[in-house]
């Protein structure tokens, strides 16, 4: 999948770009607006920072949403309630503020990019014995397939994706369930529960107390 990272910020740029590439993404930068509408139509999804030199990404925003419908994620500093509705009312599919974990980043994009009917690559990844192939949603323990249901495998990938990293409740359930309600807590821990007896490790998934969950660096 090709992103078009519009951001101004080397820094961020820096260390944004490596973290896409490892998930498989073709991430391409647009550091101004204007190269932005140059590059957009080569991009299956946009992240936008709102702060840009030659451009408000408000406007930006307006002005893609006029010859395009192509996902944005906007991905910025500014967190104010009117900058938020505005952006939303811009046309901006999700907004993530900085800082910001990478999992939650990648859960946004996988549930932005589902609703917009357009999928992410189709990897192999594979964390000590377990082994995923995203396209045929199958799981592997050494030479056994284990069965999982959808949710299940949701999960696990999203944990599989953060590289080790904790994946916050909210994260999950948001991405997952496509809710922030506190009761569906409940049913994410029995996700869990039931992931780490199908994996036959149940240390393989790890909690992190008032955060979440996270997969185990040697499983």
């Amino acid at each position: 999948m090709r992103v078009l990272l519009v951001e101004d910020d080397d820094r961020v740029v820096a260390a944004l770009t490596p973290a896409l590439r490892r998930a498989n993404l073709d991430v391409r930068r647009a550091p101004t607006a204007a190269r932005a509408l140059e590059a957009v139509g080569e991009a299956d999804l946009v992240l936008l920072d709102m702060g840009l030199p030659d451009q408000d990404g408000l406007v930006l925003c307006r002005h893609l949403r006029e010859t395009t419908d192509i996902p944005i994620i906007a991905v910025t500093a500014r967190r104010d309630e009117a900058t938020v509705v505005n952006a939303l009312r811009a046309g901006v599919d999700d907004y993530v503020t900085k800082p910001y974990r990478l999992a939650e980043l990648m859960a946004r994009i996988d549930a932005v990019m589902r609703r917009s009917l357009v999928h992410l690559p189709d990897p192999v990844e594979q964390v000590g014995e377990i082994r995923l192939d995203h396209g045929s949603r199958q799981v592997w323990v050494g030479e056994q397939e284990i069965r999982l249901t959808r949710k299940e495998f949701d999960l696990l990938r999203m944990l599989v994706q953060a590289e080790g990293a904790a994946v916050t409740r909210e994260a999950l359930m948001s991405s997952i369930w496509e809710t922030a309600w506190v009761g569906a807590s409940r049913t994410l821990d029995v996700h869990v529960s039931a992931l780490r007896s199908k994996l036959g490790c149940p240390a393989m998934i790890e909690t992190v107390r008032g955060v979440g969950y996270r997969i185990a660096a040697k499983g």
